[in-house]
Parts: structure tokens; sequence; C-alpha cells
């Protein structure tokens, strides 16, 4: 557990903020798709810490941003926090990302508030070819696209009711995309119906997938069993911890219900 400054908070649209932490602890330690586990308050409405992303770093300020969608007791104290103030977080945990070689392709899938570590993937791999899609409920909902085309070759949105970029779904995007081209790794996080869309897209046309897995914790290092999710075993399955095995999986291995 650690104590790390907040040096700003930003609000990127009505429900979701940006909080950025003073810490060259995490700038130097955080990887793409890991996590940290944030202590909202001392109030007993916020007991459980909560799971947040690592959304991006700033190596030149000695920042690290977590992104989160204000939808609860804990996340509304955390966004109460000020700058200057301290939060308690531990992290950064969980696996992160499996990166493709040089000269490669990717693709990132987000939705909604799922596409936040997807950023910072982006960010660390300026020697492969990026494509981001994106897919948000409304234009009042896009948050991070000026941040998402700067880290990428070709930035594409949809819109659930056509009021930014492309009407549709993020999906939908994909699908496009790899009837025209077989990158090396596609990179998904979002709703899980929609993470279990685009891995089947994925699937038919045989292309690797990794998916970060979005699960409610109780802990954050595999003590309990608030996260598992379910993982192909043989012809079966297993329970997994998101949190000690994760969050980030091969799509194939996760058995969506």
């Amino acid at each position: 557990m650690h104590l790390e400054q907040v040096a700003g908070m930003e609000w990127l649209s009505p429900d979701v903020i940006r909080m950025v932490l003073k810490s060259e602890r995490l700038v130097s330690s955080a990887k793409p798709g890991q996590f940290l586990n944030v202590r909202c308050g001392d109030s007993y409405r916020a007991y459980l810490r909560r799971p947040i992303s690592i959304c991006d770093v700033n190596r030149e300020s000695g920042t690290a941003d977590i992104v989160f969608q204000v939808r609860g007791a804990g996340t509304e104290l955390l966004a109460g926090v000020k700058p200057g103030e301290f939060v308690d977080v531990m992290g950064p945990l969980g696996n992160p990302f499996k990166p493709v070689q040089p000269g490669g392709s990717m693709v990132v899938v987000g939705g909604g508030i799922g596409s936040f570590p997807l950023l910072l993937l982006l960010r660390t791999m300026p020697e492969v070819r990026r494509k981001a899609l994106l897919g948000f409920r409304s234009h009042e909902a896009v948050v991070l696209e000026e941040a998402f085309a700067s880290n990428s070759e070709r930035l594409e949105i949809a819109t659930d009711d056509g009021s930014h970029g492309q009407a549709g779904f993020a999906t939908n995007l994909l699908e496009r995309c790899l009837e025209q081209e077989k990158p090396d790794c596609v990179y998904v996080c979002g709703p899980l119906p929609m993470m279990k869309a685009a891995v089947g897209i994925c699937m038919h046309h045989d292309v690797a997938v990794q998916v970060s897995m979005e699960q409610r914790m109780g802990c954050g290092v595999g003590a309990c069993l608030v996260c598992a999710c379910k993982t192909r075993d043989g012809e079966g399955f297993a329970y997994t911890h998101v949190c000690r095995e994760g969050p980030v999986f091969d799509g194939r291995e996760i058995v969506f219900d």
C-alpha cells in the first residue's frame, strides 16, 4: 500500500473524471493493462477498495493517470478528492498486455469506460502500426478522443445513436477492419457482451486476441473469490482470479456465459 499525491482532477464528461497522481514509482513500474486498487475514503459506504485501470503515464511530469466513471458511493467519494491530497493505493497489480513485435500491427477495441487501459498500451508501442476502434453511447460520452488519435495511426469511433462518428458499435468497426486486414493482435476491453462479440469476430478471422476483464474485486491480490471468472480447462472450465491471473487474458481462454 502506498500514499500517492493527487496532482490534478479533471472532469472529462458529466460522469467521468481523470485523477492525476504524482508518482515516480508508478511511472517507472506501471505496465499497460495493470490496475490500482484504490481506497476511496474512510466511510462505511466504501469499505472495499475499487480497482481502476492505469490509463496513462507521463515520464516528463512524473505522473500517472487513472480515469473512472462516478457510478456509486465509492467513486463518488473518490471524485471529491482535491489536488494536493493523498490517496491510498495498492499496485500496480495484475498481469499486463503482451506486446506485438516491433514492426508489427495491432488493433485496440474499447467500449465506453473500458477504453481507458488501452491508451497506455498504444503509447508504449510507437514502433507498431496502431489502429484504435472505440464505441460510446453518444457524443456526450466520448472521452479522450484526442489522446487516442495522437497515439494511433487511425482512430475510428462509433456511437449507439450515431451522434458522433459512425452509427453502431465498436464490434461493427472491428468486423469491417478484419475483413480488410489481419493485424498481429487485437486488444479488447469493455462490457462483457461487447468483448464476447469481439472475441468471436477475432476467432472467425483467426486473429490473436487479448482481453482485459473488468470484474468486481474484494482484496485485489487473489485471497478472496469475488473476481473469479470462467476460463477453459480441457473439455470443461475452471474459475480463475481476475486480479491475480488477469486482468489480461488470451480471449480464447475466457468462457463467456
